[in-house]
């Protein structure tokens, strides 16, 4: 069965299908040993044989999916770039590829989804899911009535206008803020240009799905309810 060479891909559990397609055009896959410029390209499993720096990939894998407790320093990429710390790394001894659904930025912590199946992970990031996912905000500032309706107001992030679904004060110094778009550091430019430095910021939830009790740093298999709950 003809398939497209990004969703084939995902479903092997290379990367997200947007990572996949970033892969493509990077020039690094080759099916039959041509190398392949266009995502949309047709492929027949296991006819083609599909290559990416030159490494043959074998049938999918068993379906991996983990709540992980992002810890600070560590960045969502399954490139390194010098000495940086990967997401990726903790998972060594998972002894699967893996990647991030989504990210998150180098000084973020919290609740991050790592997997090897990249319909699920396409599924949680696509626009059309409307997902919520909310965030703990410590400042090094008192938060006053002002800094909340300044926030709530938005700002421009990549040429669109973007406002928090929620914004709540905690307690001196902590706010919770929800936010749908997921716009590259979307959270920490709205506290910024409210006139406030971040002490940390954590994200505790996306969708129905919670970070609940998990230490940072540490990581766990989900559940298939957790898997629903994301959705809900």
């Amino acid at each position: 069965m003809e398939n497209r060479l990004s969703k084939v891909l995902a479903a092997l559990g290379v990367a997200s299908r947007r990572a996949c397609e970033a892969l493509i055009a990077e020039g690094v896959v080759t099916v039959n040993g041509r190398k392949v410029l266009k995502p949309e390209t047709f492929v027949i499993l296991p006819k083609d044989r599909i290559c990416i720096r030159g490494k043959p990939l074998s049938n999918a894998p068993e379906k991996k999916y983990f709540i992980l407790n992002k810890p600070k320093g560590c960045v969502c990429s399954n490139v390194r770039i010098g000495r940086k710390k990967l997401v990726v790394d903790l998972f060594e001894s998972v002894g699967t590829r893996l990647f991030t659904v989504g990210r998150l930025d180098r000084d973020t912590t919290g609740l991050l989804l790592v997997t090897n199946d990249g319909h699920f992970a396409n599924k949680v990031i696509h626009p059309s899911a409307n997902l919520q996912k909310e965030y703990i905000v410590k400042v090094f500032q008192e938060v006053t009535d002002e800094h909340l309706k300044t926030i709530s107001k938005g700002t421009l992030i990549e040429g669109v206008w973007i406002k928090p679904k929620k914004v709540l004060k905690i307690r001196k110094g902590t706010l919770k803020i929800v936010v749908k778009e997921g716009k590259k550091r979307e959270v920490r430019l709205l506290v910024q240009n409210a006139g406030m430095s971040i002490r940390s910021l954590q994200r505790v939830r996306i969708g129905g799905l919670r970070l609940g009790d998990i230490d940072e740093g540490t990581f766990r298999e989900m559940t298939e309810t957790e898997k629903r709950v994301i959705f809900e």
